[in-house]
Order: C-alpha cells, then sequence, then structure tokens
C-alpha cells in the first residue's frame, strides 16, 4: 500500500481492509513509519517511533478488536506504555517512563493499535499550541506558518496530515477539541468518569481532564468509544453506560432537538468574525435538518471559574513537579522549566487546601448552574475556537513578562468556549463544519448533558452525512501527495 492510498483512509477504513485481507498490520506500519519519514521534517508533530515495539507487538498476534492493525500514536504528555519514554515536552521531564501499562493503554491494545510513535505536546500540556523549548513547534498542515494547537497538536497534525488514521489525545481545558478544530478533524471529550485513568491515578487535573483521541471521521470516534469506555477497578465514580453503541447511533435520527447557541464566550473574549459567519452557517444547518436554534448562554460568574481553574491547574502542575523532582533527582528552575510553568509551579506552592476546596466550591456551583440550563436545551453549538489559528510564535509559553494569572488568560482568550465543559464534567465534540475565506477548517463545538454521548453522536453523524468533510485535504497532502479515488474500504 502507497501512502497515497492510506492517507485517504479513516482508522474503520482501515481496519475493513486488515480483516478482509487486503492489507497486513505489517504493511500498515510501513507506510504509516514511511508517513513521518516524509512528512514530520515539514510540521513536527511525531517525537519518537517505535519500530522494533511495534513489530513485536504484530510478531506476538494482535487482539482481534475494532482496529486490528491500526498505526496509532500516543500524546507525549503522561505515561502511559512500558518502557516508552514521555518526557511532557519537558526539558525538566525528559527519562520519565512507567513501570506498567495504564489500564486505557491496556484497552488501546486490546482494540488492535499498533503504537508506532509519540506525540509532541507543549511542556506539561499547558498550552493551546504545540511550541516546546525542547522539541520546537509543531506546525499544522493546512498552512504550516501557523500552530497547530494544542496541547494535543501532535496528535491532531498527523493525523490532518495522514500520518495516523488515528491518535491519542487529552484535554484539561479543549486540549482535544481545539486541535481538532484548527487541524479539520473531530475531537471528543467524553464525559467526567467515562474513561479510565487508572491504576496510577483515580483523576487527572481534578476531575478537569479526559482521555480519548482525534480522529478524522464520526465513526471512528463511535467505535473508539464503545471499545475503551467504563471504569477501571477501582474507580471512584463512573458515568452512566448507554443503552445501546455510540456506533449504532448512526441509525437513529436524532429526534427534533432543542439547540441553544452562544457567539460570545462567557469570559468575553473577541471572537474573529470568521468563526462568527461559521457559526451562524452552522445555526442555519441545523435548522435545515429541522432542529429548533435558540440563542443562550449559561449565566455563571466567569471570573470566579477562571479563578478556579487556575487554581487546580497551578496546584496538579506544581505538585506534579515536586514528584519529578523527586523521582528524577533534579531541580526545577528557570532554566529546565518554560517562563509559564515556572510561575504557575510557583503559584501552586503558595495555594492553601482552603484555596483548593473553594475551587471545587465554584466548580460544583458552576456545574449545577449549567446542569439547569440543559434542562431546557438537549445541546449548546458554539465556535470551538475564537480565533484562526495564530501564526508560530505568537502564544509563548516561554514570555517572562507574564505571571500565572496573566498567562493562562492569555490563553483562554485565545481558545475561551472549550473550558467549561472540563468545569462541568459534560461531554462536548468538535466537527469540521465552518471553513475560512482561506481554506482554513474552522471547528463547531456541540456540548450535550451530562453522560449524553449519544445525542452527540446521533447529531453528529446527521451533520456529516449532510456536510461531510472527509474529502478536504490540507495544503501539505495536496502538495505531497497524489488524490487517489478508494477512501471507504
Amino acid at each position: 500500500m502507497e501512502f497515497s492510498e492510506y492517507s485517504e483512509f479513516d482508522a474503520v477504513g482501515l481496519a475493513l481492509l486488515v480483516k478482509n485481507r487486503e492489507v497486513t498490520p505489517q504493511e500498515l506500519k510501513k507506510v504509516a513509519l514511511e508517513g513521518i519519514d516524509k512528512l514530520n521534517p515539514t510540521i513536527n508533530a511525531v517525537v519518537s517511533t517505535l519500530s522494533e515495539q511495534a513489530d513485536k507487538e504484530i510478531q506476538a498476534g494482535l487482539p482481534e478488536g475494532p482496529f486490528k492493525g491500526i498505526p496509532f500514536l500516543i500524546k507525549e504528555s503522561s505515561a502511559q506504555a512500558i518502557g516508552v519514554p514521555v518526557n511532557l515536552g519537558s526539558r525538566f521531564g525528559v527519562g520519565v517512563t512507567t513501570s506498567q501499562d495504564t489500564n486505557l493503554m491496556t484497552r488501546f491494545r486490546q482494540a488492535g493499535f499498533v503504537t508506532v510513535g509519540t506525540s509532541t505536546t507543549p511542556e506539561f500540556a499547558f498550552n493551546f499550541t504545540t511550541e516546546s523549548v525542547l522539541y520546537g513547534p509543531t506546525r499544522n498542515p493546512w498552512d504550516t506558518n501557523l500552530s497547530a494547537g494544542g496541547s494535543s497538536g501532535g496528535a491532531a497534525a498527523a493525523v490532518s496530515a495522514g500520518i495516523v488514521p488515528i491518535a491519542h489525545a487529552n484535554d484539561g481545558a479543549g486540549s482535544i477539541r481545539q486541535p481538532a478544530a484548527v487541524n479539520g478533524l473531530v475531537g471528543l471529550k467524553p464525559t467526567r468518569g467515562r474513561i479510565p485513568h487508572g491504576p496510577f491515578r483515580g483523576e487527572i487535573l481534578s476531575g478537569l481532564s479526559n482521555e480519548f483521541a482525534v480522529t478524522k471521521s464520526v465513526r471512528d470516534s463511535a467505535v473508539l468509544l464503545d471499545e475503551i469506555a467504563g471504569a477501571d477497578i477501582g474507580a471512584s465514580s463512573w458515568a452512566e453506560s448507554p443503552k445501546r453503541t455510540y456506533l449504532s447511533e448512526k441509525e437513529h435520527k436524532p429526534k427534533r432537538l432543542r439547540i441553544a447557541w452562544m457567539g460570545a464566550p462567557i469570559n468575553g473574549a473577541s471572537v474573529d468574525k470568521e468563526c462568527t459567519d461559521a457559526l451562524y452557517r452552522t445555526v442555519q444547518l441545523c435548522q435545515d435538518l429541522g432542529h429548533d436554534l435558540v440563542e443562550a448562554t449559561p449565566q455563571i460568574n466567569a471570573e470566579e471559574q477562571f479563578q478556579a481553574t487556575l487554581r487546580i491547574w497551578a496546584a496538579n502542575i506544581s505538585r506534579s513537579i515536586d514528584r519529578l523532582q523527586i523521582g528524577l533527582n533534579r531541580t526545577a528552575s528557570p532554566e529546565n522549566l518554560e517562563a509559564s510553568n515556572w510561575a504557575l509551579y510557583q503559584y501552586g506552592q503558595t495555594l492553601k487546601a482552603f484555596d483548593l476546596l473553594e475551587a471545587f466550591e465554584i466548580n460544583n456551583r458552576v456545574a449545577r448552574t449549567v446542569g439547569e440550563f440543559f434542562t431546557h436545551y438537549d445541546v449548546l453549538l458554539s465556535p470551538t475556537i475564537a480565533q484562526l489559528p495564530w501564526e508560530i510564535g505568537k502564544l509563548n509559553a516561554n514570555d517572562p513578562n507574564l505571571d500565572a494569572k496573566q498567562w493562562t488568560e492569555r490563553m483562554m482568550a485565545y481558545a475561551p468556549f472549550t473550558n467549561l465543559f472540563n468545569t462541568t464534567g459534560q461531554p462536548a465534540i468538535s466537527l469540521p463544519l465552518g471553513w475560512s475565506s482561506k481554506g482554513l477548517p474552522i471547528g463547531m463545538q456541540f456540548a450535550g448533558r451530562f453522560a449524553d454521548e449519544s445525542t452527540l453522536f446521533q447529531l453528529a453523524f446527521q451533520l456529516e452525512e449532510a456536510q461531510p468533510w472527509i474529502d478536504k485535504k490540507t495544503r501539505l497532502l495536496n502538495a505531497k501527495v497524489k488524490h487517489y479515488s478508494r477512501r471507504e474500504g
């Protein structure tokens, strides 16, 4: 199989070829590594390749999962796979490994994935662009002068460029949805408690963060969630399971949904006109599909919610750095930490238990208010991003002139729509429904009620059918890969 053919498929499509013995996992692994060799020098999305490990997995016999033989990347933001270095995008974190697979990694393996490498992340995954001092900038395949987003920017750029059809990602303030939006992908943040985090952690970021992936198609996200969702042993909480599979929602048209839409973020950040125009077109599309659209916004104290997020992030980053100091026998300093994380570390050291408890109380109030809002609406629509992707270097996490609060404010001004649903724990999905005047993707975010990914999938399948995006190709692919007609498998 040539890369030109391989890059046309989503993960389910490639898996069908494997099942029908039209291609082998070894062939797919080979072409994925060829894609890395060809494209990674341009986009800088892949940190390391795992060719020998992948060969051993294939030779040992892959599980009969729905993604058997599909090349896969894991994000370099937490230690998931035994023996695989995960440097956290940080000079300070170089050398971090794990003694065993996390429970999520075990489920990825059971799904049949072949892990061919690790993807880039900003330092400690706290940036909406992926431009660490350690690795340099990850570039957007639609325009390599622009950011690929963050913190799952490496994962999103690699999928958008066709290197892999699906890649692990995680989301603590929008880090799945925002890079999906700027790379023309599907980005689902599942409900809090839907995805396992054990055995090392009960929750990530005190419940703000969740794990999943970025994908080319809605069906890839649905099949993956069917495969990996569910509580692991010892989980403190979990989300209620659906009545039927998420993939089966493709056959169930959504009822006439009551969809709220908002064009202004709760923090008052400015929104690019092209993002607003794309929102209006999406509102019209949903109306044309028979849904009721109402302009409405949850009324919360945005400043309080921001302060709670800042405290939780700072406390968690500070704790992580302290643990690394012990585990790596290394001393944190401005020489080995980027300025933003050094500021967050110092701020986190000043926080008391009272401050963190107050943050949790604030988040509870926000979740109750937004939950009440969703008793009146099935879905809330907004742009995923407030600005078109910024140029490389504009969102500089190593700017020593910004303290922890100023840095976080700057980040949230760039992508202000996503963080609310990390606070509430609700599912939210970004779909590539908007396009700028220069042909750049603009994601639209749809948030659902807590534990109701099913409605989001029904709507997402309907929108994907009404306004498909699978044939749209990045400028990088158009320049370097010949079009190949077969796609679905």
